[in-house]
């Protein structure tokens, strides 16, 4: 448990570190709802989603959605539904689309009852058994993630979607292989049942 603790809180450095040394673009958030108007079919005008299989961007971190961006228009992220729209998109664009959303106001759904129990343990603390951290090390006690080292924001996000991404952080192959350079969520969600995906799915909706 130890080793895992002390892994986990070299990566944080390590990662701050980096983030730091990049000195990103700054986005104009102003500038960012003109150029967001497309983004707005899927993900809502304001960033909050109506459909659960889409995330909700109202709220996320500037530089977790910049780097989303980045990395879907590279091909280091598939995402079929956007596959070309961001073709045309400078550095800057996607900067100022980033900076647009992480200024809105985000929307909470309802968690079901009967899944929060084991929700809130397992992101609250963990399953020591498992060998699995609270969630809350790099997301935040209210899930509202770490912007500054691009941990995104959780609460609220539609349970569909969090089960799709924790679901593919599992797989071998063909999944987010793209946000962990030191692969701790691949590692993390290689540890959780289908229950505990559920669980802690509708529990993130419901966080606020």
């Amino acid at each position: 448990m130890n080793k895992l603790i002390v892994s986990l809180l070299l990566t944080l450095g390590i990662t701050g570190a980096a983030v730091a040394a990049e000195g990103p673009l700054k986005g104009d958030a102003t500038a960012g709802q003109a150029k967001a108007a497309v983004c707005g079919a899927c993900h809502g005008p304001d960033g909050n989603s109506p459909a659960p299989n889409f995330p909700k961007l109202a709220g996320q971190g500037e530089r977790y959605l910049t780097k989303q961006m980045q990395d879907i228009k590279s091909g280091k992220r598939t995402v079929l539904e956007m596959t070309g729209l961001l073709a045309n998109s400078s550095d800057q664009d996607l900067a100022d689309i980033a900076a647009y959303f992480a200024s809105q106001k985000g929307s909470v759904g309802a968690a079901d009852p009967k899944l929060v129990a084991r929700g809130k343990k397992l992101f609250r603390g963990g399953n020591l058994d498992k060998g699995l951290p609270a969630c809350t090390g790099c997301h935040s006690p209210n899930g509202a993630g770490i912007a500054a080292a691009a941990f995104p924001h959780l609460s609220g996000q539609h349970a569909q979607y969090i089960a799709k991404q924790l679901t593919d952080f599992r797989k071998e192959e063909g999944g987010r292989a793209n946000d962990g350079d030191a692969a701790i969520m691949r590692t993390i969600a290689r540890k959780l049942s289908d229950e505990d995906i559920a669980a802690l799915s509708s529990y993130i909706q419901g966080l606020h």
